[in-house]
């Protein structure tokens, strides 16, 4: 679904300690390009970071913009998330993005166990109630068979409740169009989830070692011939962010260790 607003969000990782200060002396840097507000992931790879509803809370705080709250199934039973979403909704956080939450490594869980005792789709109607603005998120593939999984998927969660979707990074304008077209009848907007490639082996160790990505074979072999592959990354990066004003209703960049001045070269000042 494609409508006249086209919002741009800029993910950020909160950090790994109790000190938000360096992050956001380096998200001040950018405060004056020109996108919507933050998107704030929960505890990626399940690795331990900052909660991220504190870091929203700081961030709308400190730089007047939006931030969009990640929630997942993975670290939380029923009754903390009902107060997550409630404290967000007191807190003056306007927006959910529901999901289960990467997966634990194997050789982590004798220390480490993921919750799950509440489904996704229970999860975003919960959101719903609270009163948030909710979305979840979908896997790019783009071949027929898993294609047609993931828009199952996504049916079922707008169903109960979903109010937009955002994609995992996708790499080609074709493979956009095509996720475009197919999420278009269940009738909610559509953000391209856009992550900046910096160097082939960036691209490799997506491709091949984070589950939901997938890097197309000639967009690898681009970052392995370019002299310059960081300047490659941005060029791919300005190219999506085209397609996803003419075919989506928003893009989510995601910056890559956080290399937020990479921005500059993709998004113009206000």
């Amino acid at each position: 679904m494609k409508d006249d607003r086209f919002d741009v969000m800029v993910e950020v990782v909160p950090p790994a300690g109790a000190d938000a200060a360096p992050l956001m002396k380096t998200l001040e840097g950018i405060n004056d390009l020109s996108f919507t507000g933050f998107s704030v992931a929960t505890n990626p790879v399940a690795k331990p970071r900052m909660d991220a509803l504190s870091l929203c809370r700081i961030l709308q705080d400190e730089l007047k913009r939006p931030a969009t709250l990640h929630v997942t199934t993975r670290d939380h039973n029923r009754l903390s998330l009902q107060g997550i979403l409630w404290g967000a909704k007191a807190l003056g956080i306007k927006t959910v993005l529901a999901m289960t939450g990467d997966f634990v490594p194997l050789a982590e869980k004798e220390v480490t166990s993921s919750v799950r005792d509440i489904s996704l789709p229970d999860l975003i109607t919960m959101a719903r109630e609270a009163g948030l603005h909710t979305g979840v998120v979908m896997n790019p593939f783009t071949d027929e068979l898993r294609l047609g999984i993931a828009i199952k998927r996504l049916k079922e969660k707008v169903e109960a409740g979903a109010q937009f979707v955002v994609t995992q990074p996708v790499y080609t304008s074709r493979d956009a169009e095509i996720i475009a077209e197919a999420v278009t009848p269940l009738g909610i907007p559509a953000v391209l989830g856009i992550l900046p490639l910096r160097t082939f082996r960036h691209a490799a160790f997506l491709h091949h070692k984070v589950s939901g990505i997938e890097v197309p074979d000639a967009v690898r072999t681009a970052m392995a011939n370019a002299d310059n592959p960081t300047a490659e990354g941005i060029r791919l990066t300005r190219e999506l962010l085209d397609t996803a004003r003419n075919h989506f209703s928003g893009a989510c960049i995601m910056p890559p260790f956080d290399h937020f001045e990479i921005l500059h070269a993709v998004l113009p000042t206000e």
